[in-house]
This record gives C-alpha cells, structure tokens and sequence, in this order.
C-alpha cells in the first residue's frame, strides 16, 4: 500500500522517506502552490479590472457566508515578506497565476501597474533561487469579456492568445515553467454546467462548448509562449479524479469508466489524442460543441509538461441509464471539504496514464493537498491529519515514479490558507495558517516537517 512507502525515523519526522525513494533526487521540484484571486485581494487597486469572481462573491447565495476576494490574505501588499517565508521553509519551487483583470485594459492594453506587480515578485522569487511555474488562468476571467459571452465565445479565445503574448513578452527571464490553464474541467463544468462556480451557468452544451474554447485557447496560446519565451517550459494544469465502482457488476464498472471519462479525458483525450472521448457524448447525448476545422490540431500541439491536480476519488454506481452517481463510502477518511484520503488513486491514475498515452510529457503534481479546521494552539497549529495526508501522497507519487512515470516534482496546495471559492474562508488548506483578521501567518508543524526534509535532502546531495 502507498503508504508503506515513506518510512519515518520517529513520530516528530514523518517525512524522512525510504532510502530507495525518488523522493531523494537532487532534482525533485518539492514546492508550494497558490492562485491570484485566492491571495491576493486589492481587488479595486492600480487598474485591476473586475472578474467574474468579482461578480459571482457579490451574488447572494453563490458564496459561503458572503465572503470574497477582496482583501482574501492582502498577498499584494505584503508579497515581499511572503516570498520571504516561501524561502524561509526551505522550498524550492513556487506555483503562482497572474490576474487576468489586473494585468489589461478593456481595450487589451497593458496596465503597467499590474504587470510590475508581478515582475517585482518574479524577479524576487528568481533572485533568491525559486523555480517559478506560472499559470495565466486560475479561473478570474475579466468581467468585461463574461459579458461578451466569456468562454461561450470563441474569440475569448483569441483573446487569451493576445493576453498569454503580453506576459510572455514581459515577465520572459524570470519564469521556468508557464501553464496556461488551471483546471479546465473545473471553469467549464462548474462555471458554466452545473453552476457551482463563477460564472454560475448550469447548462450540459455549455460546458462542453467552454471546455473547447477553454482548450483552443491553450493551443492557440502555446506557439505564443514558445516564441517569445524560448527557454522555458510550456504546460497546461488538469484536475483528474479516481472514479472506483460501488460493486462488481459490469454496470457499476461501466459507471465507474464513464466518470473517469467525463473527469479525465474530456481533458486529457484532445491534448494528447487530437479527439474528444466518443463516450463523452454518449454520456451527455446532444452536448457535442462546435468544433471548427485545425481546432484540435491547434488543441493537441506538444507539451513540455502535464500538471496534474489530485484530491480524492469517487464512488460510483450506475443510474439506471447510461451515466453514473456517487455512493458515498462509510467508514472512510474524509477532510474537512468531506473528500474521502484516497492516496491510491493518484498513483493509478498516473501508472494508468502512462499506459493510456503514448506521448504523455513529463509530469508535475501541481497540487495535492486537504483542508482541516486549524487552529492555532499557543502560537502553534499541529495539522496532525494533514502531515498523515502528505506522508502518504507522496508515497504513491514516489511508487508511480517507480512504476516508470516520469514525475519531476510535487507542489503543496497550498502555501497558505486562503478563498477557498465558493467555500469562502472556512476550509483551510494552508501549510501555513492565516489570521484572516490580523493577517498574521503562523507556519503549520506540516511546513516545519516539509522543511526539514528538504534541508535533509539538501545535505544529503551535498555529502554526495
């Protein structure tokens, strides 16, 4: 099982691993994620433009306790001792997105203020030796293209082409990886088929007609980035999910298939196969979205890596026609978001990708990680579910590196507590906790222990 895979000296070192894992390679990205809208706030300062989640917060009814981005953890004023905490834990790689509103006028123009933001924090995080992963789109589509349609409209598209060009005329040097989007399943099917998210549409052909712009905007955005970013690496970030049938019956297995098709190649299938699933659109009969002729040569164009985002796994049983619904398991593990510890699931999916694709890129872990109610406790926060969480992702990590999938490094979600959505400010993901009222930020015992594994390796290499 994964989580025999990481041996702890003691109960106060948990994530010492194995002497065999791949863990111990010098050049294993160990790093921390986090997203604009999510930390940043300011939402009304120096040009920023607002965003559908702007809108959607403003909503009553969308968000838990009516709660925003607005101030969220006031990143954009206090960015300069974040990064100096980033580099106090010791990590050495930093996942971060740029705010789409913060960066362009309405008329596509660049706001210069909103683009020195992010080039005093680039150039920070470089000159003090962070592998920077950037991603244009965390879901904080600017409000004025929404209302054109947002990606309803193909020439939102375009438009993200315009915008990837901008950035990666400006910020090249200082980022190591760009990723283009975040999570696409989750903007098209939670924003705009089941309306869980911004911008809060609930419509089957509206889902999968977003997902294809969403996509044919990453493809028209990567021959941008490769041109005027020539050393960096190019990627996308998908959310996948572990869909494990509730018996043994072939209509359970087949439930089970069908959302594993629905959460990962709806995603996965186009970029590296040039086609979406047939059985998609058996699952959603009439949904099928206009795909215009070199749409999925522009989609399927090489990567130089795959993010992948994984939390939890579903179990699924037939619907009695041809789709599936979830049997939640008792007994189970859950976080404080209810998602069930399935650490086994991210290390079958990527052995099952590997087999799946052929041509799958070097992959990355973009996020992996849990919310728990925490607490500081005499200036101290012991996450003790989390560290277990950790301990065990990062052994099936570890068991499908040692599978054969190339695996070159595992980002946190996420450096610190922060907007959690539609959940507001109550679900805690942070490894560092965050006084929503004081702003203080308080290192949880998960980031001691993380930190201290990375000096370990650090010395390790050096002794070496």
């Amino acid at each position: 099982m994964a989580h025999d895979a990481l041996s702890s000296h003691s109960s106060a070192d948990p994530f010492t691993p194995a002497a065999d894992s791949a863990l111990w390679r010098k050049n294993f990205l160990l790093g921390a994620a986090t997203a604009s809208y999510q930390i940043e706030g300011a939402v009304d300062e120096d040009g920023r433009l607002p965003s559908i989640w702007d809108t959607f917060c403003a909503t009553p009814g969308k968000v838990l306790a009516g709660d925003s981005g607005a101030v969220a953890c006031d990143h954009y004023h206090r960015w300069e001792s974040d990064v100096d905490m980033l580099v106090g834990l010791g990590l050495e790689g930093y996942r971060l997105s740029i705010a789409w509103p913060r960066v362009m006028d309405a008329n596509g123009a660049s706001n210069r203020k909103g683009l020195d933001f992010y080039k005093r924090l680039l150039t920070r995080l470089k000159e003090k030796g962070i592998t920077t992963f950037v991603t244009l789109y965390h879901w904080d589509l600017p409000q004025h293209l929404e209302d054109r349609g947002g990606w309803l409209n193909r020439e939102t598209a375009y438009r993200f082409a315009d915008y990837a060009d901008l950035m990666s005329r400006e910020l090249a040097g200082t980022v190591d990886a760009w990723a283009t989007l975040n999570e696409p399943w989750c903007s098209a099917y939670l924003g705009y088929g089941n309306g869980h998210h911004a911008p809060g549409l609930a419509n089957g052909r509206f889902a999968t007609q977003a997902m294809h712009h969403l996509l044919l905007a990453h493809g028209l955005a990567l021959p941008v980035l490769r041109e005027n970013d020539p050393s960096s690496q190019k990627g996308i970030v998908a959310n996948i999910g572990r869909g494990t049938p509730n018996s043994d019956s072939v209509e359970d297995q087949r439930a089970a298939q069908l959302f594993e098709i629905q959460h990962n190649a709806w995603i996965l299938d186009p970029l590296l196969k040039g086609a979406y699933p047939e059985a998609l659109f058996e699952l959603w009969p009439g949904t099928e979205p206009l795909i215009l002729g070199g749409d999925m040569q522009i989609i399927s164009a090489p990567l130089d890596f795959l993010g992948i985002n994984y939390y939890f796994r579903t179990n699924v049983a037939t619907d009695g026609a041809h789709g599936f619904t979830e049997v939640p398991l008792e007994g189970v593990e859950r976080t404080q978001m209810g998602w069930e510890v399935y650490p086994d699931g991210l290390r079958d999916l990527l052995i099952g990708f590997s087999h799946e694709y052929s041509n799958l890129p070097p992959v990355y872990i973009t996020e992996n990680g849990m919310a728990s109610d925490d607490t500081v406790i005499d200036g101290r926060v012991n996450d003790t579910q989390r560290i277990s969480f950790l301990k065990r992702h990062l052994a099936a990590v570890d068991e499908a590196i040692k599978a054969g999938v190339d695996i070159r490094g595992y980002f946190l979600w996420s450096l610190m507590d922060n907007f959690e959505w539609a959940f507001g400010y109550e679900r805690r993901f942070g490894i560092v906790h965050v006084d929503y009222v004081t702003q203080k930020r308080t290192t949880k015992r998960s980031a001691e222990l993380v930190s201290q594994f990375i000096e370990e390796r650090k010395e390790r290499s050096q002794r070496a």
